[in-house]
């Protein structure tokens, strides 16, 4: 499918949260590419402005940013009410961090506040414009998911379990709105050089790059349901086509290879795009 036909089917706007770094940025340079206007929503405003200035540049589109910390109960609000004007046809949920080390040592605040950028926050964002495509008969909504949303991961079981709700919900979402011609897709990938696996503490060895995963999803964009982009998740999930108890156990061992030593008060988290 060309750029025209993608904004033609679509509309002319989409929204990209985590736009600021990461795969969230990957997908807004894509879909620039393809002739979207787009809402660029990221906490980090100066990140935001110097890639909203590189896509105006580049493509001609029209780049908006909303710098929003979506941990904040209130962002969403504000996102919706900037959007309202806008022909937006295209959500992509890219935003979200994760953390590792054992769950018992974690700062519960951190886990709280993971639950509430990875999934809260996106089932408000799918909520809003779900409604919005439903009733204008046209839409896509692209969730971000995770090799690990398919087993419990140990050393990083509350980020895998947040991914889990994100891969289950598109999985009904897309036959939800099949009936209103709007297409759901859940991305999984594997390991990503997007700053997520530093930021996180892990040491992943080789990774895909952000724009294998935002080219791939949005050229599988109507045609799939899941999608996992690059050879690595392809490879991954490969290996994990064995009963689930055995997947979880060989997931404990690639989390213990990647895990790097923690602080002394626990897991490290920061907000990253995966």
């Amino acid at each position: 499918m060309n750029n025209i036909q993608l904004v033609n089917k679509y509309g002319i706007w989409a929204v990209v949260t985590g736009a600021s770094s990461g795969i969230g940025r990957a997908f807004a340079s894509e879909l620039a590419a393809n002739g979207f206007n787009l809402v660029l929503v990221a906490r980090r405003q100066p990140e935001l402005f110097q890639l909203s200035s590189e896509l105006e540049h580049t493509f001609g589109v029209e780049a908006r940013v909303l710098a929003l910390d979506l941990s904040d109960r209130s962002a969403n609000e504000q996102l919706m009410m900037e959007c309202e004007a806008l022909d937006i046809g295209l959500l992509v949920a890219a935003a979200g961090f994760g953390t590792s080390g054992r769950f018992i040592d974690a700062e519960l605040v951190d886990e709280l506040d993971m639950v509430d950028v990875n999934c809260r926050a996106v089932t408000e964002q799918v909520h809003y414009f779900a409604r919005r495509f439903a009733r204008n008969k046209k839409g896509g909504i692209v969730l971000l998911s995770s090799i690990v949303a398919f087993q419990g991961v140990p050393k990083s079981s509350n980020y895998a379990a947040s991914k889990a709700y994100i891969q289950t919900l598109a999985e009904g979402l897309y036959y939800e709105l099949k009936p209103y011609n709007v297409d759901v897709l859940a991305v999984a990938p594997g390991p990503v050089d997007s700053g997520f696996a530093e930021r996180a503490r892990l040491s992943p060895g080789k990774m895909e790059t952000p724009d294998i995963v935002a080219k791939q999803s949005i050229a599988a964009l109507g045609k799939r349901l899941t999608v996992r982009p690059g050879m690595l998740a392809k490879l991954l999930n490969f290996l994990l086509t064995v009963p689930r108890y055995f997947r979880i156990r060989i997931m404990a061992l690639v989390m213990a290879g990647m895990t790097k030593p923690q602080l002394k008060n626990g897991t490290i988290s920061e907000r990253g795009t995966k």
